[in-house]
């Protein structure tokens, strides 16, 4: 081998390591999304204080999660977040377990248990 060998392999290393990479964050990404989505769903149907915010939801979630810090969750990302989520629902079958234990609420989804 010689260096310019070792520098095309180094490349090649890089651009097939950075592949990956990307697309473990593009799908971490839309696991995200899908739990944001499941998490609204869940306190827009049994949140002990959801008749608080009413219609105001994701107006005051988005504001919220502005001062935390999270990103890409501004009022109408949160409603295609719901959406993603209602529209998925098989996408719980592809969840790891550690990914499954961020799901709100207890029950099932198609038989696969749920917990809080």
């Amino acid at each position: 081998m010689d260096f310019e060998q070792l520098v095309s392999q180094i490349s090649s290393l890089h651009a097939q390591v950075a592949a990956q990479a990307s697309k473990a964050v593009n799908l971490g990404l839309t696991l995200r999304n899908w739990l944001i989505g499941a998490h609204i769903q869940e306190f827009e149907r049994n949140g002990e204080d959801r008749s608080r915010y009413g219609e105001r939801l994701f107006e005051d979630l988005a504001g919220r999660l502005l001062e935390s810090g999270v990103p890409s969750c501004d009022r109408r990302q949160l409603y295609r977040y719901v959406d993603f989520y209602q529209r998925y629902p098989q996408i719980v079958g592809t969840l790891s377990p550690q990914f499954r234990r961020l799901i709100p609420s207890c029950g099932t989804w198609d038989g696969i248990e749920r917990t809080r």
